[in-house]
């Protein structure tokens, strides 16, 4: 009852603008997503790689959108497109992950297993996909790399990448091929961040 009543006090109400008690208060943003994009857009163009920001907040199915984003990848590999290989596309935001399986693994690693599963191995792309404090949802990982023979290595070791999505188990196939992104946590989080370098075009 005591807490009850604590909860239900008009102390405990929360401070509106203009409240005495936050009136010297203040808050300054020092990193934000759009400028962890802005950061490795410079860093690509000083590499000679042209970089496309896609948005620093982009939301939904962490699957879905490593479909899109495979779309993208492939559209400008094919030179279609606003920026023509060498470029990156980069882009942020929380993605989601719909748990049907018994699997494990963060909303970037799954991102990333549905973007290798997209791309189907086309020569020339690779992508990172990472979370920037560190942990990819609850696991011990920042997220994942994919590269153009990430599909071939795991049917080789006979791995099945889609069973592996089917099941929500992205991190036990990045695992497995040692493509894990282990960094530890970081200290800060400015959402997750998502690159995907397009080396060459291809007809």
């Amino acid at each position: 009852e005591a807490v009850a009543r604590h909860l239900l006090s008009a102390a405990q109400e929360t401070p509106k603008p203009g409240d005495q008690q936050i009136s010297r208060a203040e808050f300054r943003l020092i990193a934000t997503p759009l400028q962890s994009l802005e950061a490795a857009a410079a860093a690509a163009r000083q590499s000679g790689v042209e970089p496309y920001i896609l948005g620093p907040a982009i939301e939904g199915e962490a699957r879905m959108t490593g479909y899109a984003h495979a779309a993208i990848a492939l559209k400008l590999a094919g030179g279609a497109g606003p920026v023509r290989p060498p470029c990156v596309v980069l882009s942020g935001g929380e993605t989601t992950v719909t748990v049907k399986g018994k699997g494990r693994g963060g909303n970037n690693s799954e991102f990333l297993l549905a973007l290798a599963l997209g791309l189907q191995g086309t020569p020339g792309i690779s992508a990172l996909a990472c979370d920037t404090d560190g942990i990819d949802g609850t696991g011990d990982n920042a997220g994942a790399v994919v590269l153009p023979d990430t599909l071939a290595r795991a049917a080789a070791s006979g791995i099945n990448a889609t069973a592996c999505l089917d099941t929500n188990d992205s991190y036990g196939f990045f695992d497995a091929l040692g493509d894990l992104v282990i960094t530890g946590p970081t200290g800060t989080n400015v959402s997750d961040f998502r690159a995907i370098y397009v080396e060459v075009g291809h007809s």
